[in-house]
């Protein structure tokens, strides 16, 4: 079985030969870039995430990489310092500093963009650097609603930019191991995904993110962070909890679904290769963490597959020591990742020989290569990419970021809602659930149908058809008084 080869250019020290070949100014969006020119990068809201990205691209640029740490973006006074003194630190040239990232996406002639703001601004900054053909790396989740996902699909494959979305972990080489392996069939039907993401924490989850008087209307531009003039938000008073920790509340963010599910839920579509759900529903509550959120400390997903798989994400934000573990589960076995998502591999657990036909014992499959810094590898990836001008080599596209952002979104609609959601892959429309989804799944079984597989399914029917035990003969209706067996 032959592993995909996870996307890694070696960025070589000042030696004299090429660091990032390709990384030219003034190329068309999409296609290779000369080697002769320098790639300027813009950061907008280098605050918490936003700051680790001019971290690993400094670290990359100090490598050899031929790229420009150029501007710097952010609302609030103080996080525009800091990132601009690092680099000036790191680099010895000084970004132009910016409040109002459209203003800096106007002056400066910049070829890539990393956005690292809360999530109500995802969509809009994604869509006008597409839109000013600017290559993006976006912060995970890629957008706050279904809607605006659909959007940004629709100009990313428009634009023939190269984006990549935030989930360092799609960088690991074991899900494409995994996706090699089910498709093959040795698992034979795939049946379910789970995972998972418990934390605990004594004072409450994301309020650890510090509160400081320098946090203040003086140094922060309320109404641009609301984004309420964009119609992104309501206009609210300044408060430093919602600046802050703003992951707490449903205006900004949606708390575990789109902070922690979605980078779980991310890999397992990878590992399986499944993308946009038929169904969703979601569930759970604040059961302690009564501080002033808005967002559950307890929650599960379900999300339902048309090729016949059930994924499920689940967590409690207040119970950490019980996890469950990560899986994807066939008819005639298991894929075991574990917990967490720094994994260099997988064990193999086999069902039972009278189920599977063949006598197996568990396996355990170590995956090369070993990547110590995802988030390095996430950024040098999405280079590549740009380098060569391929929107499908970036490890994690709006794509697959779209799709997961179908499952949390939906998710977290289902819980606040009440309602169970379907989603139309062809028309990409959300409606509220009905009857056809256990109908569909009813008419299959009564005509004896052809099971659903993941795409890429080449294992033929390994795993996927029942035996017929002989007393199943006598199954049927009588007719006439007839039985069945004598009917046949």
């Amino acid at each position: 079985m032959k592993p995909e080869h996870v996307s890694r250019r070696t960025f070589i020290k000042s030696t004299g030969a090429s660091a990032v070949a390709g990384l030219a100014t003034g190329s068309a969006v999409g296609q290779k870039r000369g080697s002769a020119e320098t790639l300027r990068i813009g950061f907008v809201g280098p605050g918490g995430r936003g700051f680790g990205h001019i971290g690993q691209l400094s670290s990359i640029r100090g490598e050899g990489a031929n790229i420009e740490l150029a501007a710097v973006c952010d609302v609030f006074s103080e996080h525009v310092e800091r990132a601009a003194n690092y680099i000036k630190e790191t680099s010895g040239k000084t970004p132009r500093r910016y409040q109002d990232y459209r203003e800096m996406f106007e002056k400066e002639d910049l070829d890539a963009v990393c956005i690292g703001t809360p999530d109500h601004w995802h969509a809009k900054q994604t869509l006008d650097a597409l839109k000013a053909k600017i290559h993006v790396y976006c912060e995970k989740p890629m957008t706050k609603t279904v809607e605006e996902a659909i959007q940004v699909v629709r100009a990313w494959q428009k634009t023939g930019a190269v984006m990549q979305v935030g989930v360092q972990s799609t960088s690991l080489p074991v899900w494409a191991w995994a996706l090699d392996m089910l498709r093959s069939g040795r698992l034979g039907k795939v049946l379910m995904y789970q995972t998972e993401f418990f934390r605990n924490s004594a004072s409450g989850q994301w309020r650890h993110y510090k509160l400081t008087k320098e946090m203040n209307p003086d140094n922060i531009n309320w109404k641009l962070w609301l984004g309420s003039e964009e119609g992104l938000s309501e206009e609210v008073p300044f408060d430093r909890a919602i600046f802050r920790q703003w992951r707490r509340f449903w205006p900004f963010g949606a708390g575990m679904y789109t902070d922690l599910f979605v980078h779980r839920t991310t890999s397992m579509l990878k590992a399986t290769g499944l993308r946009f759900p038929g169904r969703v529903v979601g569930s759970g509550g604040i059961y302690l963490e009564y501080d002033g959120r808005d967002v559950p400390d307890v929650a599960t997903v379900i999300a339902e597959f048309r090729e016949g798989v059930q994924g499920l994400v689940t967590a409690t934000m207040c119970a950490q020591s019980t996890p469950i573990r990560q899986l994807i589960r066939g008819h005639h076995g298991s894929i075991v990742f574990g917990n967490g998502e720094r994994f260099t591999g997988f064990d193999l657990i086999p069902e039972p020989s009278d189920i599977t036909g063949t006598p197996l014992g568990p396996a355990r499959i170590d995956v090369q290569p070993v990547i110590e810094n995802t988030s390095k590898a996430h950024f040098e990836n999405w280079l590549e990419a740009i380098e060569t001008g391929s929107q499908t080599m970036c490890n994690n596209p709006p794509d697959l970021g779209a799709a997961a952002i179908v499952v949390v979104n939906l998710g977290a609609r289902s819980y606040r809602e009440g309602k169970v959601f379907h989603f139309d892959h062809e028309t990409m429309t959300v409606s509220e659930g009905d009857s056809s989804w256990a109908d569909r799944w009813e008419k299959m079984s009564l005509e004896r149908a052809e099971p659903k597989h993941i795409a890429g399914w080449c294992g033929g029917d390994r795993g996927s058809r029942l035996e017929e035990p002989d007393h199943q003969t006598l199954e049927g209706p009588w007719i006439n008084g007839v039985p069945p067996e004598r009917i046949r």
